[in-house]
């Protein structure tokens, strides 16, 4: 057994937790941050009882942990963060309805459409040849396939 693990006392934990805070910091996606809790809600367990075995410690940390971020992550869930650009990270999403001319033609329905600085792959659901020059809308997006109708 390694001799020091015994030896956990309150300020031990409260230390782990501020690593943990200066972690999320460096790296924030509130996942170090609810391990930092429970490192400082287990420092406080064992200021109240110095006797407590290292093994209930680590066993106190790992359910606080667990808990924590799972009840972060249903919280979430149930109240998404609002936004002023609730696009900003769905790129795709962000083409919807607008109107592009296509540069090369679309035999069946199905090819490639120059938007902005990228190209997409497009799918007319019609499944007819498009010429290029045609004017299109984006309807829907399904992955990085841009849904595509006449105008």
């Amino acid at each position: 057994m390694i001799p020091w693990l015994g030896k956990f006392v309150f300020w031990h934990w409260w230390v782990l937790g501020v690593g943990l805070l200066v972690l999320e910091m460096m790296a924030p996606g509130a996942f170090f941050l609810w391990l930092a809790v429970a490192a400082g809600v287990v420092g406080f367990v064992v200021l109240f009882a110095p006797d407590l075995a290292w093994e209930y410690q680590i066993l106190v940390f790992a359910v606080l942990s667990v808990v924590s971020i799972v009840a972060w992550r249903i919280y979430l869930r149930k109240n998404p963060t609002e936004t002023d650009e609730p696009l900003l990270n769905r790129r795709g999403a962000q083409y919807v309805g607008r109107v592009f001319i296509l540069d090369t033609d679309m035999p069946v329905g199905r090819g490639k459409i120059h938007v902005d600085d990228t190209t997409w792959r497009a799918v007319c659901d019609g499944g007819e040849d498009i010429a290029s020059g045609s004017r299109v809308k984006v309807v829907d997006v399904d992955g990085t396939t841009l849904k595509i109708e006449l105008v």
